[in-house]
């Protein structure tokens, strides 16, 4: 196995050291102090937008040279709106009730001692994630409202837009009177790094959330020596059942599938219930064509409309990031449930109906982190939970699941107090 040079194993030890330090300070600070970080890191963004664009540009540039796909340029770049939207993220953050110290239970004992769980930060993270700059500032808020530290290492094609993003958060740590070192971002873009934070920081690093495409995730799930918040993908569906409202699906369909197709909440598969394919399935196909949507479809599909193009087997567990849609005819809800089974990644799923019984079903046998009936599969984020922002959408089933904001990133331990018992 190749050993990377010293002076990277040098320079993640020491920020692995600093922000073990730092988490300890942050573990004490008071909630107004952190809210005064955050609402200074959303005005520095605010007016370092002109630097933080000009940064961005150099990025996209720099990406469109190297023929980067277009969803990864979306996600990529920034305008004015995103970054208004960082600033809002912050301040959304800012206005959450501080979890730390929170009483999650208390009960007593026959013996008199009174027991309470009470919630307390995780300690330090480390971030990995590709392409998306603004995770930058979502991830570094969420860890300090959390009291964490947090170790970011964005990807290359972002290094100038993150570096420009991340300083404006060491402005609002500064102006506050908290370490800087409580939001780290590594300032390299040597992959040698990213094995570090992986295998050799196991004394500075209590956790890794990846958030990218299917080779970064399976990269930390392998390597990592430290537990691991991820998902694997988001091939998400809608399943337009036969008493689904035509013109409220077509509204679904398009905006689940077009509003964003870089964001792993955007709807992969489309699946129409047999029963209303004849007055569903042709309008659902048009409007995504006629939205610039290729669509791969099965054989029903196919006879509807002459642009559609043959779906192979690969594209029902595709996950595209791209305006392609997968559509298949499936006999009822029950036959939905299990091609999503079988084909999904337990991401986020939604049923289009106006039977209650069907949508039931769907709610309660469809084993995704978010379900939803009746609404855009485009919701899976966050902010749109009320949680201000989040890292990711996590499929794990072990600490956290769906959105990771504020909460999912705490931890709690029992406090006992007593008055002199002893066991027998």
């Amino acid at each position: 196995m190749k050993h990377d040079s010293p002076p990277v194993a040098d320079l993640m030890q020491g920020i692995g050291r600093a922000a073990r330090a730092a988490a300890r300070v942050l573990a004490l600070a008071p909630a107004e102090q952190k809210n005064r970080a955050l609402h200074a890191a959303g005005a520095a963004l605010r007016a370092q937008r002109i630097k933080i664009l000009a940064a961005n540009d150099s990025d996209l540039r720099a990406a469109a040279n190297l023929e980067t796909s277009g969803a990864l340029l979306d996600r990529l770049r920034l305008d004015d709106n995103r970054v208004d939207a960082m600033a809002r993220g912050l301040a959304d953050i800012e206005s959450l009730a501080d979890p730390i110290g929170k009483v999650l239970a208390q009960w007593s004992r026959p013996n008199g001692m009174v027991i309470q769980r009470v919630c307390v930060p995780l300690g330090v993270i480390g971030i990995i994630y590709e392409s998306r700059p603004n995770v930058t500032a979502d991830a570094g808020a969420l860890c300090l409202k959390s009291s964490n530290a947090v170790i970011l290492r964005g990807g290359s094609e972002s290094a100038g837009s993150s570096a420009a993003i991340h300083e404006c958060l060491a402005e609002g740590l500064e102006a506050a009177g908290l370490p800087r070192t409580c939001i780290q971002l590594v300032p390299t873009v040597d992959r040698a790094a990213v094995g570090h934070m992986l295998a050799d920081m196991k004394d500075s690093i209590d956790v890794i959330v990846p958030r990218g495409g299917r080779d970064l995730i399976a990269r930390v799930r392998q390597e990592a020596r430290v537990p691991v918040i991820g998902h694997l993908e988001g091939v998400c569906h809608v399943y337009v059942d036969r008493g689904a409202n035509l013109m409220m699906a077509k509204q679904i369909v398009l905006n689940a599938k077009m509003r964003r197709t870089g964001v792993c909440g955007s709807a992969e598969t489309l699946l129409v219930d047999r029963a209303c394919a004849a007055t569903h399935l042709a309008p659902l196909v048009a409007a995504l064509l006629e939205a610039g949507c290729e669509v791969r479809g099965d054989e029903a599909s196919m006879r509807v409309d002459a642009r559609v193009k043959p779906a192979t087997e690969h594209d029902w567990y595709a996950e595209y990031l791209d305006a392609i849609i997968a559509v298949r005819v499936v006999e009822d809800v029950d036959a939905a449930i299990a091609h999503i089974g079988k084909y999904g990644s337990q991401h986020t799923d939604c049923i289009v109906t106006e039977d209650a019984a069907a949508a039931g079903r769907f709610l309660a046998r469809v084993d995704s982190a978010i379900v939803l009936h009746n609404a855009s599969t485009q919701f899976a984020d966050g902010g749109e939970f009320g949680m201000g922002a989040e890292i990711g959408i996590s499929t794990d089933k072990f600490h956290a699941r769906g959105p990771v904001g504020v909460e999912q990133l705490t931890s709690y331990k029992y406090v006992v107090r007593g008055s002199g018992q002893t066991r027998d």
